[in-house]
């Protein structure tokens, strides 16, 4: 009977790993071997299949076209392979992981998850806040949030919201700075991970996009949000991450003037991996709550 897998199984997912992500480190990771045995699963791989899988190159390495055409198919099947294992397991079934950014997480969803817990009591939301992009296919992780467009490699994307974005700043700068149209003499916040940009609403708003804008530099758009909070300078914001701060006074919109960028929040999951119920309870979930959401928490309550 011959072999249906020539290559060990572990060479596979290796060559898949790297496929998606153009690096040994990421699959040596997950795999929890030392990157040069990575680099043998490739190797070994590539003399046993009689043809080379990959281009290496100063950026990294890089699936030629015999290797990138069948990648949807490895991928989906170790994501199957990884559904089934959880199956196994039926405690999982009460655990949904979710890896999702820090402004994200801070600004929107930490103020709902009661919301989400008291309508299923019996699943568990697992936040894994990051700055980086978590591995999708990972076994641990069930979604993700993430901030684009939405294209991304070996992802299925849905949007949720979050395409409106403008300026918001503290009620207190707003006293010291009553012209918020002249930005090039006022604290404008910079947000150095932000996708935000400063030059398109400029431009939508009939200002000039070239404008030298200068204040504080964060690298954490969390603190670059609470730096806006505390009276810093302006900061360029989605509508979505704002919403709670302006309706209970801490921050104000002192253009009133929304823009519709090209990004937006998604919830991402890897793609062919098995909609489970928890995942189709909380996408369904926020569906119905970012809409509701767009006043901000505290004018909910008050309803």
């Amino acid at each position: 009977m011959s072999n249906a897998f020539p290559i060990p199984l572990n060479a596979l997912r290796a060559i898949e790993i790297v496929a998606r992500r153009g690096a040994l480190a990421p699959a040596a990771e997950e795999l929890g071997v030392t990157v040069g045995a990575v680099s043998q699963h490739l190797r070994r791989a590539e003399e046993r299949l009689g043809v080379e899988l990959f281009a290496r190159t100063p950026q990294g390495l890089r699936p030629l076209p015999v290797l990138a055409q069948i990648l949807p198919q490895l991928s989906a099947g170790f994501a199957a392979l990884q559904d089934g294992v959880a199956g196994l397991v039926s405690a999982h079934e009460g655990v949904l992981n979710v890896t999702v950014g820090s402004i994200f997480a801070s600004r929107w969803l930490i103020w709902r998850v009661h919301k989400f817990n008291t309508l299923h009591p019996g699943l568990e939301l697992r936040l894994d806040v990051s700055a980086t992009m978590r591995d999708l296919a990972r076994a641990d992780i069930d979604c993700g949030i993430r901030f684009g467009e939405g294209h991304w490699p070996g992802v299925d994307a849905r949007l949720i919201g979050g395409q409106d974005f403008q300026p918001v700043c503290a009620p207190q700068l707003l006293a010291r700075y009553p012209d918020p149209a002249d930005l090039a003499h006022l604290p404008v916040i910079a947000d150095s991970a932000s996708m935000l940009d400063w030059p398109l609403w400029l431009a939508a708003a009939g200002l000039d996009p070239a404008l030298k804008l200068s204040g504080p530099v964060y690298s954490d758009a969390s603190l670059a949000f609470d730096a806006a909070i505390s009276g810093q300078g302006m900061l360029l914001a989605a509508d979505m991450m704002s919403a709670d701060a302006v309706s209970d006074g801490r921050l104000v919109r002192p253009f009133a003037r929304p823009l519709s960028g090209p990004g937006g929040y998604y919830l991402a999951t890897a793609t062919g991996r098995r909609e489970t119920r928890k995942l189709r309870l909380f996408r369904d979930w926020l569906a119905r709550e970012v809409p509701d959401s767009a006043e901000g928490y505290v004018s909910q309550a008050r309803r």
